[in-house]
């Protein structure tokens, strides 16, 4: 199913060929050559079409490549969008039709190149559309979204040629939607104390054209709307009255743990902001000084 409400029809399945990788285990190729992922995504098709047998009478368009989940959780869904953009220039769209894009000469086409600043990680991603009837693509989806995340293994043909082709060393290979992608991305972040945030990416992503806060003390003051996210940024003046409203500092022992609470909230700042900007949000900090309306500065 289309995994938001704002994504025009034809209706598509968004999901990705996931490759938990060992924990000590190197990555030196992050891409296939065009016969090879024309290999891989023929094994593919045949492991979706065993989860679902109507996959099988859907378009596949994958590409051989590997990538970070953050390339993949971004508002718009913009690989996913290229890669159906790309195979609607191919000639010939058709039931059953499966459609590789691998690299020529080292270079993948069009915006399908992976990131060299999230490469190494423990959990690398194939992104897959599946698009055709709408009728057929929901249900697909609606199976695929009930059923994918428990029973979701790769075959072993298909985990091993991916090993293989990549030359990874991969622990498990299985399949997921973007939404289980999310959801277990939701878990890794509570996991890492970014729990606050969630709401706020998880809007983004779902609901890009939606409002949310992250407004709960200790945390920054973060504001998404427009499809961008405003960080207060407070000068100590106007952090002390939201956040130590308590601390009355006639003693330079008082000033300096002040001080260095400050640069800790300015430190989580920075934090919640790159964990933004990796997703592909677009983040603006917006001064607040004392005696002004911070929630008001970010509207």
């Amino acid at each position: 199913m289309s995994p938001t409400s704002t994504e025009p029809a034809p209706l598509h399945v968004l999901g990705a060929l996931a490759l938990e990788l060992r924990g000590d285990a190197r990555v030196d190729r992050d891409r296939l050559e065009q016969a090879q992922a024309g290999e891989l995504a023929d094994l593919i098709a045949a492991d979706l079409a065993r989860f679902a047998p109507r996959a099988a009478d859907l378009e596949l368009v994958l590409v051989g490549a590997h990538y970070d989940p953050v390339e993949l959780l971004r508002p718009g869904w913009p690989l996913h969008r290229e890669l159906d953009g790309l195979a609607a220039r191919a000639p010939g769209r058709a039931r059953g039709r499966v459609v590789a894009f691998g690299a020529s000469n080292g270079q993948l086409p069009g915006d399908l190149t992976p990131s060299p600043d999230f490469a190494g990680g423990p959990l690398r991603l194939l992104p897959f559309v599946l698009g055709g009837d709408a009728a057929e693509v929901a249900a697909v989806g609606e199976r695929f979204e009930t059923e994918l995340l428990e029973t979701g293994m790769a075959g072993a043909a298909t985990a091993l040629a991916a090993q293989a082709l990549f030359g990874l060393e991969v622990e498990h290979a299985r399949y997921l939607t973007v939404h289980d992608l999310a959801a277990m991305t939701s878990l890794q972040y509570e996991h890492a104390g970014l729990a606050p945030l969630w709401p706020v990416l998880e809007t983004a992503l779902l609901q890009p054209e939606a409002e949310a806060w992250l407004d709960t003390p200790p945390e920054p003051l973060v504001r998404y709307a427009g499809g961008e996210a405003r960080i207060a940024l407070f000068s100590p003046q106007a952090w002390q009255r939201r956040y130590a409203a308590g601390l009355d500092c006639s003693s330079d022992d008082c000033r300096q743990r002040a001080f260095r609470q400050h640069q800790h909230f300015q430190a989580r700042q920075r934090q919640l902001a790159a964990v933004l900007q990796a997703h592909g949000v677009p983040v603006n900090f917006v001064h607040c000084d004392a005696g002004e309306d911070c929630r008001a500065a970010l509207a």
